[in-house]
C-alpha cells in the first residue's frame, strides 16, 4: 500500500498562503496543513478549516522567523528588542548553542501556542516545526511532552535525503546531513513515546520549490507505505516573497499540487493522499 501525505507548512502565516491550502485542498490532492498559532492570520485559517473539516491539521511549532503567542517580557530569551522571534533557525541556534537560549521559556512558548490551538477547536492530527526546529536536541524532548499530554499521534520526520534537489554550496550540503542525522533521533526518541512518524519524508528542505516535475518524480519512485511530502503553496509570489521576506516559488507549488496530470498520475499508480490521521488506521 502506498499513500501520501501533501502538507502545507505556514497556513495562518498569510491570506494568500491560507486560500491557496483551500485551492489545494478541494482542487488537489493536498489533505494536510500545519498552522502558525501566532501569524496574523490564524483566525482567517480557522475560517478555511471550519468550511474545510476534513483538512488534517496539525501544530507548526515556531521559534524563529515568526510572532510569539507569550507577552514578549515572558520569554526574554526567544524574542528581540521588537519582541519577535530571532529572524531564522540560524540565529537561533547560535544563541541555543551558546547556552542563551532558556529552555524553560521555550516550553512556556510552545505550551502556550498548543493551548491556543485547543482552545480555538483544532482537533490537531499531527506537529512539526517552523524551519525543523523541533529536531534539535532538547528542543525534542519539549515538543514530545507538549504532544503526549495533549493527545497529539503522529510528528513529522524531515529525513531529509541529500541529493533532493540541487546542492548550490557546501552550507546546504551540511545542512541536509545535519537535519538527516537529528531526523535519526527524532525519530527515535517520537517511537518511544508511541507517537507515530510517517514512513518516509520527501520535499526540498533548502528552499526549492516542489515542482509539478519533481513531484512527478516522487510520485513514480514512491516507496511503500505513507511517505509525507512537505511544502509551501500559495499565490501571488510578488507579494510572499516580499512578506515572508523569502525568494520562494510559492505559485509553482500550487501548480504542481493541483495539476491534473499529478492526480492523474496518483490514480494510476494507486497512490492515496491522506492527511496524518491515516497513520492511526494503518
Amino acid at each position: 500500500m502506498k499513500q501520501i501525505i501533501i502538507n502545507s507548512d505556514d497556513f495562518g502565516r498569510h491570506k494568500l498562503i491560507n486560500l491557496a491550502v483551500e485551492k489545494a485542498f478541494r482542487n488537489g490532492c493536498l489533505r494536510s496543513a500545519t498552522v502558525m498559532v501566532g501569524s496574523r492570520y490564524f483566525e482567517h485559517a480557522l475560517e478555511i478549516v471550519k468550511r474545510n473539516p476534513d483538512l488534517g491539521v496539525g501544530i507548526h511549532f515556531t521559534l524563529a522567523n515568526g510572532f510569539p503567542v507569550l507577552p514578549p517580557e515572558e520569554i526574554p530569551s526567544l524574542v528581540t528588542p521588537e519582541g519577535f522571534f530571532h529572524l531564522n533557525y540560524v540565529e537561533f541556534l547560535k544563541l541555543y548553542v551558546k547556552g542563551k537560549i532558556n529552555r524553560a521559556e521555550i516550553q512556556a512558548e510552545l505550551a502556550a501556542q498548543l493551548e491556543k490551538a485547543q482552545r480555538a477547536g483544532l482537533k490537531l492530527t499531527h506537529f512539526d516545526s517552523h524551519q525543523h526546529l523541533h529536531h534539535f536536541p532538547g528542543i525534542i524532548g519539549i515538543t514530545l511532552k507538549l504532544a503526549k499530554a495533549a493527545n497529539i499521534p503522529a510528528m513529522r520526520v524531515a529525513d531529509t535525503k541529500i541529493f533532493d534537489g540541487s546542492i548550490d554550496n557546501v552550507g546546504q550540503l551540511i545542512g541536509r546531513l545535519g537535519l538527516g542525522s537529528l531526523s535519526k533521533f527524532a525519530a527515535y526518541s517520537a517511537h518511544r513515546k508511541n507517537i507515530l512518524t510517517p514512513d518516509h519524508f520527501s520535499g526540498i528542505v533548502a528552499g526549492e520549490s516542489v515542482t509539478e516535475r519533481f513531484l512527478t518524480k516522487i510520485i513514480k519512485n514512491l516507496d511503500e507505505g505513507t511517505t509525507e511530502v512537505m511544502l509551501h503553496p500559495g499565490t501571488k509570489n510578488d507579494v510572499l516573497q516580499k512578506f515572508c521576506q523569502w525568494d520562494h516559488d510559492f505559485e509553482a507549488e500550487l501548480k504542481a499540487v493541483t495539476s491534473n496530470k499529478i492526480l492523474k498520475l496518483l490514480q494510476e499508480n494507486d497512490i492515496t493522499a491522506v492527511n496524518f490521521s491515516a497513520l492511526s488506521k494503518g
